[in-house]
């Protein structure tokens, strides 16, 4: 699976580099994906806010996105694989996933439609003229959630994974993850830290986990996992793209005691497994999701952390030993 991802990529990089119709370019990266965007219109390749701190510029990507400009986008047949009953759908098309992007109301259009290949390495973003010619705000191609999901979908393929979860590098220098479904206090946690100490935040809310290889070493076959900053924060709005050797994962809950429990492999699995965010249309995102996250148990502790947001909490962390 992985060699023929990136032989799809290897192509799709030939391609970037030999194409020159697209007058404007840009590009970013998050969690070890790069992403080049090319279209006809300055405005095209604008990154918004969120994304402008992980802009990447780089001779080639590992997806490249090609923006289209049409009349208007009419209803496309396919075999609709997830409706999200908000702003998105996905559908099955030849050889190709469609994600139609556009309010939930009877008869509406979308207003933007991206086909990407099956592999994620190479995406046309048509967007529709008549849609933002009626509306007085400056299109933004890559506006949330299309960013989030052209991501989420290329690291099915790859040894990585995206999970609800708070990054952070500690005043020791510990690096360690808090994951927990939202109200669990993954926001409060970064505001506690951040409020007692220097820390290093790499996001308040989505932190992708992916195996890597380490650039302090001499050899060059020596991975180990990571974790990675996303534009796509919480409530504290914390979002750094940078990465940290990933050393212990917590699984966050309301408790009293600050308690922590060792996870036994199997359990870890699943608490990760509920708390990712893995494209469930297709068996083998799911599988490979799994395969990734047994990886993950193999090389990094994970416990159950039973809190209560103070001082305290923060003090149990600093002072744990394994």
């Amino acid at each position: 699976m992985e060699s023929k991802v990136r032989e799809g990529t290897d192509c799709w990089r030939d391609k970037w580099r030999q194409e020159s119709c697209a007058p404007y370019r840009s590009g970013f990266g998050v969690g070890g994906v790069s992403v080049g965007v090319a279209g006809p219109r300055e405005q095209d390749v604008f990154l918004g806010p969120q994304l402008q701190p992980f802009h990447l510029a780089a001779a080639s990507y590992d997806i490249g996105i090609r923006i289209e400009w049409v009349n208007d986008l009419p209803k496309m047949p396919g075999r609709e694989l997830f409706d999200s009953g908000a702003a998105w759908r996905l559908y099955e098309g030849q050889g190709e996933l469609q994600f139609d992007f556009g309010y939930p109301l009877p008869g509406k259009p979308p207003h933007k439609r991206l086909f990407v290949d099956s592999n994620f390495c190479r995406a046309t973003l048509q967007m529709s003229e008549e849609f933002f010619a009626d509306i007085p705000v400056t299109p933004d191609p890559l506006e949330y959630p299309l960013d989030e999901l052209l991501i989420m979908h290329r690291l099915t393929q790859e040894k990585a994974i995206e999970l609800h979860g708070v990054g952070m590098v500690g005043p020791d220098g510990a690096s360690n993850l808090f994951v927990g479904h939202s109200g669990a206090g993954k926001s409060t946690t970064a505001r506690l830290w951040t409020s007692l100490h220097e820390v290093e935040i790499l996001s308040d809310d989505r932190i992708i986990v992916r195996e890597d290889k380490r650039e302090d070493t001499g050899c060059r076959d020596t991975t180990q996992i990571f974790m990675y900053g996303t534009p796509w924060h919480g409530e504290a709005h914390f979002a750094l793209p940078q990465r940290a050797l990933l050393q212990r994962i917590f699984v966050l809950e309301h408790g009293h005691g600050n308690m922590l429990t060792r996870l036994t492999r199997s359990q870890m699995v699943a608490e990760l497994f509920a708390r990712s965010f893995v494209p469930f249309h297709r068996h083998e995102y799911v599988e490979n999701a799994l395969s990734f996250l047994e990886r993950v148990a193999d090389s990094v502790p994970c416990y159950r952390y039973s809190f209560e947001p103070d001082e305290r909490a923060v003090q149990r962390i600093l002072n744990f030993r394994d």
